[in-house]
């Protein structure tokens, strides 16, 4: 992880513990928002808003502070769709995942305010279809996203994901 300078505030901040996040998903007019990240100066990871739990704040509430600090929209909260476990150390993370209906704001790219100014992850939002995910690299997407046939199946998610984490015993 430790490649580069963004690669190493990854790390610091969130490397060797534990995270919970919540993320949502927003679908309109057959498309869903998503964010690209970059992980270091190689890679870029793309995914739906969401980020880090704070703690003594509920899951949903959680999820609005993220959505507007992300994408500066207001978000109501809908049902809850599946966990995904993320493990590749050093980053650990249980990830929380909901439908997610947009009630106000504007949309623009926003901050993730636990790195610093210099080393913002966020590069881009954008509304995809799924021709356009399907034409993002595997090693590039959020693995819940990986062969999806319609934005439909997504509705559809129950239960516990990890995908083959290979150190999980």
């Amino acid at each position: 992880m430790r490649e580069d300078k963004i690669g190493q505030e990854i790390e610091s901040k969130f490397g060797n513990k534990l995270r919970t996040r919540v993320n949502g998903v927003l679908i309109r007019d057959d498309k869903i928002l998503m964010v690209r990240h970059k992980m270091s100066d190689q890679r870029n990871f793309w995914s739906v808003p969401g980020g880090g739990m704070d703690f003594g704040s509920d899951a949903p509430s959680n999820l609005k502070r993220e959505f507007m600090e992300e994408t500066g929209l207001e978000i109501e909260v809908g049902k809850f769709l599946c966990v995904h476990e993320f493990l590749k150390p050093p980053l650990h993370a249980i990830e929380l995942f909901f439908e997610v209906e947009m009630n106000g704001g504007k949309l623009h790219l926003g901050i993730d305010p636990e790195l610093e100014s210099q080393n913002q992850i966020l590069s881009e939002i954008a509304w995809m279809s799924l021709k356009d995910l399907k034409n993002v690299s595997q090693d590039s997407i959020h693995q819940v996203f990986w062969g999806i046939k319609s934005f439909r199946e997504i509705g559809l998610w129950k239960g516990y994901f990890n995908f083959g984490n290979k150190y999980l015993k």
